[in-house]
């Protein structure tokens, strides 16, 4: 209706006695399911190699769960070349 995008980001920290030792990520959101469920679309960013970045696509009402890596350089956010 008004054509605007809205940002929002969540920090999330380490919960080592939140689950079995079987769980692969135990991070868990500290803004809690509240903004995970809010949101239309979720996804995660880590530190790769170097200046490289994997963005993790978790959660889109139309696409399937993805990862992309990209560099941060002097010329700014760049495709990756691995």
């Amino acid at each position: 209706e008004y054509n605007v995008a809205v940002f929002v980001t969540n920090q999330v920290m380490s919960d080592p006695g939140g689950g079995s030792m079987f769980v692969v990520d135990p991070k868990k959101p500290i803004g809690g399911h509240i903004v995970a469920h809010a949101s239309s679309v979720r996804m995660s960013l880590r530190k790769g190699k170097g200046e490289s970045r994997i963005v993790k696509l978790l959660q889109h009402p139309n696409m399937p769960e993805a990862e992309a890596s990209f560099d941060i350089s002097t010329q700014g956010i760049v495709d990756n070349n691995d």
